[in-house]
């Protein structure tokens, strides 16, 4: 085939300008930008035109303690997912080609599982008379059963669980785009183990760790099987009152209201995040 072949092939299979945008733009405004502007309508005209459903969400000490746990449980969760991750995702990064495709599988299996069974599982572990209080009672550890359940505790542990790969996957890519001679190297100039993880991987493996925990963070604002199950009515996150505000309670006003401001909390730690990272790191580059 010819060059000119080529190139007017290409031209026919990519528009230029505008009309390649086109279909794109036209994606975004349908599923994004007019449920978001029908979103912050409601927000602001039911019951009656004004900011009356901010104020009540900001004034109100229920609902305040319902952010308050949101954000708690979002940051404790990122916070023990990248120090669980790290190491998992280090070693799949190291391991021989086969050994690390199985453990790899095994990872992605598990997303793969029916995210209520998973969540079912977790119940019967932890329930006073569970595998893990069994097991620690039996072993001496405790003399009583451990409220594991209907707590802060069990939403940690379930979601740590299930937002586990969400934050291995991007770690291996950074990690196993780290060249290997760049520790050998720290280590024959005299670094520490320690030294070189400080020094070397840990900032190199920094664009992993910002994508993987914006994802795992964003992900646990706005989960709602998991702590609706493990936390119980006394600890509820913002996607559990925003459903129970629209579907039992039919106040539109105010759960749009909470899910606006849920979306725009998102955007800043986004907008945050690229600003620190930059956008080219977090994309993968150097």
């Amino acid at each position: 085939m010819s060059v000119d072949a080529r190139q007017s092939f290409a031209t026919l299979r990519m528009p230029s300008g505008f009309g390649g945008l086109l279909p794109a733009l036209v994606l975004i405004t349908l599923f994004f930008l007019v449920p978001v502007v029908a979103l912050l309508l409601r927000s602001v005209t039911e019951p009656e035109p004004g900011l009356q459903n901010y104020a009540a969400l900001f004034g109100d000490g229920t609902y305040a303690r319902v952010f308050f746990n949101t954000f708690l449980v979002a940051s404790v969760v990122t916070a023990v997912t990248v120090v669980v991750a790290f190491p998992v995702a280090w070693m799949l990064a190291i391991m021989p080609p086969v050994l690390g495709s199985i453990v790899f599988g095994v990872i992605i299996l598990s997303m793969w599982t029916n995210l209520l069974t998973r969540t079912y599982a977790w119940m019967v572990l932890l329930q006073r008379t569970g595998v893990i209080n069994r097991t620690l009672i039996g072993l001496g550890v405790v003399d009583e059963p451990l409220p594991l359940i209907n707590n802060l505790t069990g939403v940690t542990i379930g979601m740590v669980y299930i937002m586990l790969p969400f934050m291995i996957l991007p770690l291996v890519g950074t990690l196993r785009a780290i060249d290997p001679m760049t520790l050998r190297a720290a280590a024959l100039c005299g670094a520490s183990p320690i030294a070189a993880f400080r020094r070397i991987l840990l900032p190199l493996s920094l664009p992993g760790i910002a994508a993987g925990g914006l994802m795992v963070f964003v992900m646990s604002l706005g989960y709602f099987v998991t702590p609706a199950l493990l936390g119980g009515t006394s600890n509820m996150m913002l996607a559990e009152m925003i459903a129970q505000m629209i579907q039992s309670l039919l106040n539109w006003g105010l759960g749009s209201a909470a899910a606006f401001i849920l979306l725009a909390v998102t955007m800043a730690l986004y907008a945050l995040q690229l600003r620190l990272v930059g956008a080219k790191r977090l994309a993968g580059g150097v």
